[in-house]
């Protein structure tokens, strides 16, 4: 499975699922709008590939690596 943690910049996807690992961000995630079936794009990466900013329903979404890692999707 694909993590949103492995994405480059540039990339789609969609998210399938949450990881179990991740329950503690999955609240979170949902409230920024990261919900099952939701498409985004990978904006950019920080040269130390810590934070991923992701455009999603309109807007710019930064997460942490070990939060995106919570997150499994499939790319498009």
């Amino acid at each position: 499975t694909v993590t949103l943690g492995d994405l480059q910049t540039g990339d789609k996807a969609r998210v399938s699922a949450f990881r179990k690992s991740g329950s503690a961000y999955r609240r979170k995630l949902l409230a920024m709008g990261l919900t099952p079936g939701t498409c985004f794009r990978v904006c950019r990466v920080a040269p130390l590939g810590d934070p991923v900013q992701l455009q999603v329903r309109g807007f710019q979404l930064s997460l942490r690596r070990h939060e995106a890692v919570a997150v499994e999707v499939v790319r498009l």
